[in-house]
């Protein structure tokens, strides 16, 4: 079970990583649907490069740092940041579930639009089993 859920961690934080490259890259598949958009259609966000970049590295690192937890992969980082590491990770993905109050997470108050629709149905629980499954991974060993 400790295994399986670092693999299950590993496999959706590679597949958000490479998304994030792939619209660092310039891909469109999916980049107009994954940014909040306020009731008229105007993006809340409107990320670049660098930005996409720069959090598809972390969910990279959050990929292998998962493995690594789980014992597949041979970690030279110290204990103390095995353990504490995930932390990190559930509060970073609890919150993002939460949301802000006003365009993401469960308890949004602009759900009308097509972010806000995807965001209640796929965003926020990914996020949710996210955090679950880094805490399920915290408290298994």
């Amino acid at each position: 079970m400790y295994i399986a859920t670092g693999i299950i961690l590993f496999i959706i934080f590679i597949f958000l990583s490479i998304l994030h490259f792939y619209w660092g890259l310039g891909g469109r598949w999916g980049a107009d649907t994954a940014i909040p958009t306020k009731v008229d259609t105007e993006k809340v966000l409107n990320p670049k490069m660098p930005e996409c970049f720069f959090v598809g590295f972390v969910l990279l690192c959050f990929a292998v740092f998962s493995l690594a937890r789980a014992t597949v992969l041979f970690s030279f980082l110290p204990g103390w940041l095995l353990k504490y590491g995930l932390w990190i990770i559930v509060i970073i993905f609890l919150f993002r579930a939460i949301g802000e109050f006003k365009y993401v997470g469960f308890f949004k108050k602009i759900k009308s639009t097509t972010f806000g629709q995807l965001d209640t149905k796929y965003f926020s629980p990914l996020c949710l089993l996210i955090a679950v499954l880094a805490l399920l991974l915290l408290l298994l060993k």
